[in-house]
């Protein structure tokens, strides 16, 4: 046979090949349509997202979901009417982990009513609130924003208004006082751990003072005279011979914070056996608490304010004695509602709560809004079941990680620092 033709054996491998080749290219199409059609599936994905609770951290929330782009239907609840809601006057201090995480949200500083120091933003929660809020009903300004406000969330809720939206996402952020979690059939068993510090609090009313915020004042290893009660503290080592003084020692670290109408005091110490810290723990005796408050406030306040006399001291509040500071979190801080196909995350003071109060438990429930953008998305594209139950199990950790996180540091860096 000549050179340039083609034999039996010679043509059936052509053809083969080209059967091949038909079916790679064929494959390969399939593919790219395929990848296509699920990246333009996934860039159009979107949820309805219910966010309930108009607090800081429910409307910091609400603002995470909206930067997503993947949120068709938002809606935002409370119970409190706008008035009481944006009346708040109780001063937060926002961290400079706080401060990051909300600026590229949208949130001026400069334009909230409030002062800086030492890189922490102190406002009240009416005002950062009403900033919140604005922001919000600008960027909602479109067809599938709802504020709903002065309105309960109840089974009768659920059924009028949650059921016939069908919100893929429900964001619980109503407080630890609130009853969503119940309505929604969500766990209610809290884990309780100690942060191996004992604490008290103290409040002081002064309506003819300014409400305006001021920076907080720390005071640190203050040792407390108590000889009046029998109770002389000399030194560290006869107090804890045995203890690392960097660690714990019978020192304690008092917080001034609140505006000049509404003061907070907190006073706190390690844990230790300590004569003083034994004696605070279980003498029932709220003249003494209050004589302590009464004598810290007076010596650690800011200059330009009035002393506090004597004849206030029937006004200050305080604790009765030295408690052990403790964390309660969520067993459940998310949950997937089968046959509904809705997956809830439980943030805010609604996670997690302690139960001791420094002006700054908002930077608390910020940090667990830090995971919530990724969360929304992931639910927005998922597949199928596996997929939403990834993002919750991610959801969990993440919760999981910020109490973790706030036992090892949270009061060293809100009081102890």
């Amino acid at each position: 046979m000549g050179a340039g033709t083609t034999g039996p054996d010679g043509g059936t491998e052509a053809l083969a090949l080209d059967a091949v080749l038909g079916t790679l290219l064929a494959v390969l199409l399939l593919l790219a349509v395929k990848a296509a059609a699920e990246q333009l599936r996934r860039r159009r994905a979107g949820v309805a997202v219910l966010v309930v609770g108009a607090g800081p951290v429910g409307l910091t929330a609400a603002l995470v979901a909206v930067r997503t782009g993947r949120v068709l239907k938002l809606t935002v609840q409370d119970a409190r009417a706008r008035g009481p809601l944006l009346g708040r006057p109780q001063q937060i201090a926002l961290d400079p982990r706080s401060v990051r995480f909300l600026r590229p949200l949208g949130v001026d500083f400069d334009n909230v009513e409030g002062c800086w120091r030492n890189g922490h933003f102190f406002t009240r929660v009416g005002v950062f609130q009403e900033h919140l809020l604005s922001l919000l009903e600008r960027k909602g300004q479109r067809p599938g924003f709802c504020l709903l406000l002065g309105t309960k969330f109840t089974d009768d809720f659920m059924r009028k208004v949650v059921v016939p939206d069908w919100p893929k996402i429900i964001v619980v952020a109503d407080g630890s006082h609130g009853e969503t979690c119940s309505v929604l059939g969500l766990s209610p068993d809290y884990v309780v751990e100690s942060c191996n510090a004992y604490g008290a609090n103290a409040t002081i009313t002064r309506l003819d003072q300014r409400q305006v915020p001021t920076p907080e004042i720390r005071a640190h290893n203050l040792y407390l005279d108590l000889s009046a009660y029998g109770i002389e503290v000399t030194s560290v080592a006869k107090e804890a011979p045995s203890l690392p003084q960097a660690v714990e020692q019978p020192g304690f670290h008092l917080k001034i914070y609140g505006t000049f109408r509404n003061r907070y005091m907190a006073l706190a110490c390690p844990a230790s056996d300590s004569k003083v810290v034994r004696f605070l723990r279980h003498t029932l005796s709220p003249s003494i608490m209050k004589t302590i408050f009464h004598q810290a406030f007076n010596t650690y306040k800011m200059d330009i304010e009035p002393r506090v006399r004597d004849t206030a001291m029937p006004r200050v509040q305080c604790s009765r004695k030295l408690f052990e500071i403790v964390l309660s979190h969520r067993r459940a801080t998310a949950a997937y509602i089968q046959g509904e196909g809705r997956v809830v995350t439980v943030e805010g003071e609604a996670a997690r709560v302690l139960n001791f109060d420094t002006g700054s438990g908002v930077n608390l429930g910020l940090q667990g809004l830090e995971s919530l953008d990724e969360f929304i998305c992931k639910i927005a594209t998922a597949v199928d079941q596996s997929d939403i139950l990834e993002a919750l199990a991610a959801k969990i950790r993440h919760s999981k990680q910020v109490a973790e996180d706030f036992k090892r540091n949270g009061l060293l860096t809100t009081v102890f620092e």
